[in-house]
């Protein structure tokens, strides 16, 4: 497979956009938003789709724990 040109691209992220919004519209509901998700997986190369997927749940996991103020264990190897 041939890497994708600059118009595949920007096609990609745009149906990719448009899907993000569709689920961000309809709280992550994906039978709302199945004609997005169509347009998605037929204009973008499916590792990408792989890989666009995982980087949202990572968002929206950053997104969470940032909201409730998220703060990491200390390094019990660190000295106080």
């Amino acid at each position: 497979m041939a890497a994708p040109n600059s118009a595949e691209r920007k096609a990609c992220w745009d149906a990719r956009d448009r899907l993000w919004k569709c689920l961000d519209d309809n709280d992550d509901k994906a039978a709302s938003c199945q004609k997005f998700q169509s347009e998605f997986e037929t204009t973008c190369p499916a590792q990408w789709v792989k890989y666009f997927a995982k980087r949202r749940d990572f968002l929206k996991y950053k997104e969470k724990m940032q909201a409730e103020s998220f703060k990491p264990a200390e390094d019990p190897r660190q000295p106080s």
